[in-house]
């Protein structure tokens, strides 16, 4: 679920929660759609039969796949109201803890570590984890920047 906020009232949520999203499969053919499109056909990601034997049992998805879901998901958790333009800025950190193995549902949970003034707007700091479902550890840990200009 969505937490909505006007673009003057975004600092109110510094600190707080933002809530999860809901769930998205990362299937096969996602998979290979990201190998074509990326040009990285290694065999752990689109090679079922052979990744059968790889370290994972399986076909898992690109670690990059995983990150760039991250923004369907994103638009999820945060509605800025009153803006005009929304900017993906950058990364503090991101690490992927667990791989994402084809089939797997992922989902974004986070909270607003950072919300402080930028020319002509207000760049936001989330503190960000992509779950599995029934997965131990996450899929992926990150601190994105994003900015909102009114």
């Amino acid at each position: 679920m969505s937490t909505t906020v006007a673009f003057e009232d975004l600092k109110s949520l510094a600190g707080g929660s933002l809530g999860t999203s809901r769930w998205l499969e990362v299937d096969q053919a996602r998979i290979n759609t990201f190998a074509d499109a990326t040009d990285d056909h290694q065999w752990i990601h689109v090679d079922p039969e052979r990744a059968k034997d790889g370290p994972f049992g399986g076909p898992i998805a690109h670690g990059y796949l995983t990150l760039s879901l991250v923004i369907p998901l994103w638009t999820e958790l945060l509605d800025v109201t009153g803006v005009t333009t929304k900017v993906n800025y950058g990364l503090n950190k991101v690490r992927f803890p667990a791989p994402v193995p084809a089939g797997a549902r992922i989902r974004l949970s986070g909270t607003l570590a950072e919300v402080t003034e930028v020319a002509g707007g207000v760049q936001v700091t989330p503190d960000l984890v992509v779950e599995i479902e029934n997965g131990d550890k996450p899929a992926c840990v990150l601190q994105p920047v994003f900015r909102f200009y009114p």
